[in-house]
């Protein structure tokens, strides 16, 4: 388990390592370099919204990966996802800006980054099978959290690797070449996490089926339709949360507050170590308690906190946005650690891959791509911007509402009478 444990973690770090620098770039420097005719808000504006590109392919990825997972195995999966996410973030290091090839440069912008969230969409079913199956039922939370610890790792290596070159370079070098350089480095972790991937075994699980769902997809929209339209919504907060904080937050900071890249890049990052550590601890507490009610406490926490956050964040001092950060990021992880788990219990073994992945990267069409559009465009005045406090409350209270129609699946103890779910 530690050995699989270690190759799920290391997988969705270097993917997440792939999908989160392309936010921190949006956030700082290529709305100038790709959509140079527009206003600095609208500029921004629209490299958030190739940000959010990369959401809207997710739920695409899900249904292609999770098709081959159904049907043919988890660990091709693995493999095939981590490629391609690899592959289009390193070539977004090699497209020109708009002051070379024109509207073009957008263009290639937009289509390597929807095959990223493309990848992407497929690495989270895989991973997370891939510890869930092969764990004892009464350690699964906890097995299955080691995958949700990579996007915490990808995070911050993407923002160290961001801070230390803005850090070393003037404005006019980081700007001409220096925000390439974490975008090239991703071929070299996704070699690296293909040969740590290439020795994996096939999940128990699956080799154990005989009937193998002949289209996973159809079989999830016509019996379970309703589970993944609440998954999903249940899971928007999550998304909605993080990157409000690492991605719009970010960009706010920098440009409306007059904070220095480095301050609110090692602010953010500081809050998304504590809560990568933090992750298999709250996963335990899922074994324990079951996965319902820690996602229920999540979803309360960030209603309660959002607008605390905001006024946080206005203040400008680092150690003021580090709490509100946090805090944010704990109610955050209370619903993240135990979705691993939470996620393939709910679904029938035949269409696990499909329904899980398609569920979880539907909530980040709702919470993630449309959370620094909406915040950017919200807080475009001079005041406190609440109204950004009272959207992610809003998005709270709805997945709360959610959590709230779902079943618990906690495996009874094997003490207990009942037999161990699945």
């Amino acid at each position: 388990m530690l050995r699989l444990a270690a190759a799920s973690l290391t997988g969705t770090a270097i993917e997440f390592y792939d999908f989160f620098v392309y936010g921190t770039a949006a956030a700082l420097v290529l709305g100038p370099l790709f959509f140079p005719t527009f206003s600095p808000l609208a500029g921004t504006l629209a490299a958030f919204g190739t940000f959010g590109v990369g959401f809207v392919a997710r739920p695409l990825g899900s249904v292609l990966f999770g098709h081959i997972g159904d049907r043919r195995g988890r660990r091709p999966v693995l493999l095939a996802s981590l490629l391609l996410t690899g592959a289009a973030t390193v070539a977004v290091g090699c497209v020109p800006t708009y002051d070379r090839i024109g509207a073009a440069a957008p263009v290639l912008l937009l289509v390597l980054r929807f095959l990223q969230g493309l990848g992407l969409g497929g690495e989270w079913g895989g991973a997370v099978l891939l510890t869930a199956e092969h764990a004892p039922a009464e350690r699964r939370g906890l097995w299955s959290a080691f995958p949700q610890i990579g996007p915490s790792l990808g995070f911050v290596l993407a923002n160290g690797v961001m801070l230390a070159l803005s850090s070393a370079l003037s404005d006019a070098q980081f700007a001409q070449w220096g925000w390439r350089v974490p975008f090239w480095a991703a071929g070299v972790l996704a070699v690296a996490g293909l040969w740590l991937r290439g020795s994996l075994e096939e999940t128990p699980r699956f080799l154990e089926m005989g009937d193998h769902a002949r289209v996973p997809l159809a079989e999830v929209v016509r019996d379970h339709w309703r589970l993944v339209l609440l998954t999903a919504g249940g899971l928007a907060v999550g998304y909605a949360v993080f990157y409000a904080v690492t991605t719009w937050a970010l960009a706010y900071g920098v440009e409306r507050l007059g904070v220095s890249r480095a301050v609110m890049l090692t602010c953010i990052m500081a809050a998304v170590v504590v809560k990568g550590a933090l992750t298999p601890l709250v996963a335990l507490l899922g074994d324990r308690y079951g996965r319902r009610p820690l996602c229920m406490a999540g979803c309360a926490g960030a209603a309660l906190w959002m607008f605390p956050m905001i006024g946080l964040l206005s203040t400008g001092e680092p150690l003021l946005m580090f709490l509100g950060f946090l805090v944010a990021l704990i109610a955050f992880i209370t619903m993240f650690a135990v979705i691993a788990a939470y996620l393939p219990e709910l679904y029938e073994p035949r269409v696990r891959c499909t329904g899980a992945a398609v569920g979880y990267n539907l909530g980040g069409v709702l919470g993630g791509a449309l959370t620094p559009i909406v915040a950017t465009a919200v807080a475009s005045g001079e005041r406190v911007p609440w109204g950004v406090a009272a959207y992610l409350t809003g998005i709270a209270l709805l997945s709360l509402g959610c959590f709230a129609l779902l079943p618990e699946t906690r495996p009874v103890p094997r003490l207990a009478v009942a037999p161990v779910a699945d």
